[in-house]
């Protein structure tokens, strides 16, 4: 028997289990596989008759429930509450935890079936929810939740700037950098970097975007929140505005954020401070997903991602030209990448 083959076997011996231990055998619950995520969890929708399905998430092994982050932040998030997947039951044993089921449509598959006002209310309703992970985030701060004790800080904004050198730069596109190319970006990074971690910190997602949205009964569930930290006002809405994965006008990006301004009472003063701050985010944040994208799909063979490739440059190319701060850094890379020319 091969590994993978003792592997699945292992899964479904661990969910049958689980079934019976909660009732649902005798329901006549039928198990679906779903694609996974990125992590070595696995996922199935469990159908029960007259039921509402659930999905189980199956961790590799064993668990200890109330240690995980995804517990941890889950409490958090329910407490303030903005509206994630109710947790509905585990088994620390078996490695399973039982989740309310949100379907299969994420913001970003949703858009393309959406009117123009149906699209503009569900980014607003996203906007609003960032607002309250903010607001309420401030309010409920305790060391009994783990974002509150970890942050983008220098050094792990300088680490993503750097994955991006390596696995965008470097392996993806072939970039032969020479000691001297590699210093001065060094130091345009580290300035980057100082200036966002030196920004006052709210409570951040950490990938609050089109796909870790889901539509569900008309309304936006959060999801992926597990490695949620303190981080600059300008994160989270940075990465929904700037989605590798989704098309903006940039004059839907705009009233966005004077929605979200608006919503936080900001002083007409302090707008085009934020939008200078936005844009240092966004940079820093699109070169930290080039980096994914180059790791994907040089070290995990996973090409799926080249596709946004393109829309993420853009979005690079369209902010190294909005501010002269940024030319230094905007010669070093278009050496390299002829889309920033």
């Amino acid at each position: 028997m091969t590994a993978d083959r003792r592997a699945h076997d292992d899964v479904r011996e661990r969910i049958d289990a689980f079934l019976a231990a909660t009732g649902l055998t005798g329901k006549g619950a039928k198990v679906v596989p779903l694609t996974g995520d990125a992590s070595d969890r696995r996922y199935f929708r469990v159908l029960v008759p007259q039921e509402p399905s659930q999905v189980l998430a199956v961790h590799p092994g064993p668990i200890a429930f109330d240690s995980l982050p995804f517990v941890n932040v889950s409490r958090l998030m329910s407490a303030m509450p903005v509206p994630v997947p109710r947790m509905l039951g585990h088994s620390d044993a078996l490695g399973i935890i039982a989740l309310q089921d949100l379907g299969d449509v994420t913001l970003q598959a949703h858009l393309g079936a959406a009117s123009p006002a149906e699209h503009a209310a569900l980014y607003r309703q996203a906007v609003t929810f960032i607002n309250t992970l903010q607001r309420r985030g401030a309010d409920l701060a305790s060391p009994a939740y783990l974002p509150y004790g970890i942050a983008f800080d220098v050094e792990k904004l300088m680490w993503e700037l750097q994955f991006f050198a390596r696995h965008f730069l470097e392996a993806y596109r072939g970039a032969a950098l020479t000691p001297a190319a590699r210093a001065a970006l060094t130091s345009e990074f580290t300035a980057m970097a100082g200036e966002l971690a030196g920004e006052p910190r709210v409570l951040c997602h950490r990938d609050y975007h089109s796909r870790n949205l889901m539509l569900h009964e008309g309304s936006l569930y959060i999801i992926d929140f597990q490695d949620a930290r303190m981080g600059p006002d300008t994160y989270d809405l940075v990465s929904l505005l700037r989605d590798s994965y989704v098309d903006f006008s940039e004059q839907q990006v705009e009233e966005l954020i004077a929605f979200f301004l608006a919503q936080r009472h900001e002083p007409a003063t302090g707008e085009a401070e934020f939008r200078r701050r936005f844009d240092l985010m966004a940079l820093q944040r699109n070169l930290k997903a080039l980096g994914t994208f180059g790791f994907q799909t040089t070290a995990r063979q996973n090409t799926v991602y080249i596709q946004y490739i393109p829309r993420t440059l853009n979005y690079v190319r369209a902010n190294l030209a909005r501010d002269d701060r940024f030319a230094a850094l905007r010669t070093l890379l278009a050496e390299h990448l002829e889309e920033l020319r």
